[in-house]
């Protein structure tokens, strides 16, 4: 009792009586209390020292690490009905097993022979493309021809030039002589003549002489006629030989006209052939997609269609799978604040939803049934919530995560920061300063490496 009222009742109540009463008010425990409270206070000042490891809590889920591994819809890549289902929700599949048999809604491919009809196309044309070439070997066998009988031609026409021009020469020097013999029994008339006229010679020889004038004369314009024949006959060679140049030529351009249209013919052909391989692969592989089968191994978890005989659009989705073999990882969500702090390779430590826990914040050493992670990859842009999305990895060094763990799960994630003592720890709460930022430690093996 701390006796500060003026009544006092000291004296009025049996002390003896009361085995509690005197136990607190002997010396004793006033002692003890003394100590408990320094022991207290001792304790929590010691404390003050203790290492303490600041960390940044967030919220997350469980994850697979890399996107094949992550859940996914299977689509439909043709339009078609639905025809029949092969499997069930929950259902194992592995890679290539058939889901759905869907049947065709567009009327192009309608017809049950249409790769046969496509194939007989296909066929009709490489058979087209056969004729071309065919008629192209033709059409330069007869080019060929063409051009050796034309040089053959041309060597015959040169060759009658060249006798025509020789023919010239020799009429030429023919019509020279008729012009010296007749010169000759010109003058021998005039001599003749005047010896007549003298009286030198008798009427029977100037009228002999006269007529072998009249002959020389005669035979002189026949040389002349020839000369002119025989020029005329070169004209006509070398018209002739123009005439062969212009008939072949333009029987060769024919030729290569119809040549080139035949090729012209050959290369739409062989387009159309192009086009026809094509268009048979794709009904190929279209027909090939009646049956759509799982992409990889994995587990039916929700059929999207349902029912017979819906149809179905390019894209749309069927079915969700998961997949069978996964490297589970978890993705959780930080304040823009609190991203300059993380670096790739920090660690994590995690609470999975239905693992009991206890969890010391700033002691992981201490935490039970959390499990060890380790930052895989920091987004560079921010969500929609207004966080920025951290994806952690398992730590190899640390135990496996729980084999039964399933993608979508929650969890509890503190990302371990500075090691500080707990009295920073509070000073830096109460004036709400940020966790202190540092770089995690590189290997060195890595670093001599590189």
């Amino acid at each position: 009792m701390l006796n500060i009222s003026s009544n006092k009742i000291t004296d009025k109540v049996n002390h003896t009586s009361y085995s509690s009463l005197k136990k607190v008010e002997s010396r004793k425990s006033g002692k003890w209390v003394k100590r408990l409270i320094t022991i207290f206070f001792l304790l929590i000042f010691i404390s003050m020292f203790l290492p303490w490891t600041q960390n940044i809590r967030s919220k997350g889920e469980v994850t697979a690490l890399q996107p094949e591994h992550r859940p996914q819809s299977i689509q439909s890549i043709i339009a078609g009905r639905i025809e029949k289902w092969f499997v069930m929700e929950g259902d194992y599949v592995e890679k290539g097993d058939t889901i759905m048999f869907v049947s065709e809604i567009k009327d192009e491919y309608f017809d049950p022979d249409l790769l046969e009809r496509t194939r007989a196309q296909l066929n009709a044309k490489e058979m087209a493309v056969g004729s071309y070439r065919e008629k192209v070997k033709a059409l330069d066998n007869r080019i060929e021809a063409l051009l050796e009988t034309n040089q053959l031609k041309l060597q015959q026409a040169r060759n009658k030039a060249q006798q025509a021009r020789l023919k010239v020469e020799s009429d030429s020097m023919d019509y020279q002589a008729a012009i010296i013999n007749y010169e000759i029994a010109q003058e021998q008339h005039d001599r003749i003549l005047d010896l007549y006229e003298e009286g030198l010679k008798s009427l029977t020889d100037l009228e002999n002489r006269r007529l072998s004038m009249r002959k020389e004369e005669a035979e002189m314009i026949s040389a002349q006629n020839k000369l002119l024949t025989s020029q005329n006959e070169v004209i006509n060679a070398e018209v002739e030989l123009s005439s062969i140049q212009a008939q072949y030529r333009d029987a060769v351009a024919k030729a290569e006209s119809d040549k080139y249209t035949t090729l012209s013919g050959l290369y739409e052909s062989e387009a159309e052939i192009t086009k026809l391989e094509n268009q048979y692969t794709n009904y190929s592989v279209r027909q090939g997609m009646y049956y759509i089968t799982a992409p990889i191994n994995g587990y039916i978890t929700q059929a999207i269609q349902s029912g017979i005989g819906e149809t179905l659009k390019e894209g749309d989705q069927i079915v969700s799978i998961m997949p069978a073999d996964y490297e589970l990882a978890v993705e959780m969500y930080v304040r823009p604040l609190d991203l300059p702090l993380l670096q790739k390779g920090q660690d994590v430590r995690i609470q999975f939803d239905g693992w009991p826990a206890i969890v010391f914040s700033g002691w992981p050493e201490q935490s039970y049934g959390t499990y060890g992670g380790e930052i895989f990859a920091i987004d560079r842009f921010i969500t929609r919530n207004g966080k920025y999305r951290v994806l952690v990895a398992p730590d190899p060094e640390e135990p496996e995560w729980p084999e039964v763990l399933r993608l979508g799960a929650g969890t509890s994630n503190m990302v371990l920061l500075k090691d500080v003592p707990v009295w920073y720890e509070l000073w830096r709460n109460i004036n709400g300063f940020p966790p202190d930022f540092y770089a995690p430690a590189k290997d060195e093996n890595n670093t001599e490496k590189k």
